[in-house]
């Protein structure tokens, strides 16, 4: 089986940036959500991001952002991947070209196939539905749940609640393409814990 993809999100500092690609994460994703714990201006991403070696992803993580807002963000970050937790609609994903766009859900109790599919973007990422909160919580959903995703011929982002000692049950039941975490990683919130990204990584690399 190919390992999945690792993305790092929540990135605030460059120290964090640097030991994630370090131990090998495929990409970093930056909060442009100021209502978020992990939420990064805009000169600091920027910043790290010009520091950062070429070959690392870059995503922008945005709710209901504005589309001349999120444009000067990637443009400024050299952001390679937009991640869309709004409301946003299939419509306005397909207005950011030259990127690939994620879009995420939040899971409840079940997944709509149906309601996914209308959004034709590059790729999928399931996350815990908290009331009130758009992402980034450390819940987890019923895994079991992404079963019913092999249905679905785009990648699939798996997030919510993943850590080093849940991924391999995680990684069995759902089969993502990339697995997304933030909190499993954190010592303090919006400091990442360098021994758990290591630890993290080695368990699916």
């Amino acid at each position: 089986m190919v390992s999945p993809k690792v993305k790092i999100c929540g990135i605030t500092n460059l120290e964090d940036a640097l030991a994630a690609f370090f131990y090998k994460a495929d990409a970093l994703g930056f909060v442009f959500f100021n209502k978020s714990p992990r939420y990064i201006t805009l000169a600091k991403a920027a910043n790290i991001s010009r520091i950062l070696p070429k070959k690392i992803l870059r995503v922008g993580v945005f709710v209901n952002a504005k589309e001349t807002q999120i444009k000067m963000i990637a443009r400024l970050c050299g952001l390679n991947i937009l991640q869309f937790h709004g409301e946003e609609s299939p419509e306005f994903c397909l207005r950011f070209k030259g990127y690939k766009v994620v879009k995420a859900f939040r899971v409840k109790e079940n997944i709509d196939l149906g309601a996914i599919a209308e959004y034709k973007t590059y790729a999928y990422l399931f996350d815990a539905f908290v009331k009130g909160r758009a992402g980034g919580t450390g819940k987890k959903f019923d895994w079991n749940l992404l079963k019913k995703l092999d249905k679905i011929k785009r990648p699939v982002f798996l997030s919510g609640g993943l850590n080093p000692g849940n991924i391999r049950r995680a990684l069995q039941l759902a089969h993502p393409d990339w697995v997304d975490l933030s909190s499993g990683v954190e010592s303090s919130l919006g400091k990442k814990d360098h021994r758990k990204i290591k630890n993290f990584i080695a368990k699916i690399k």
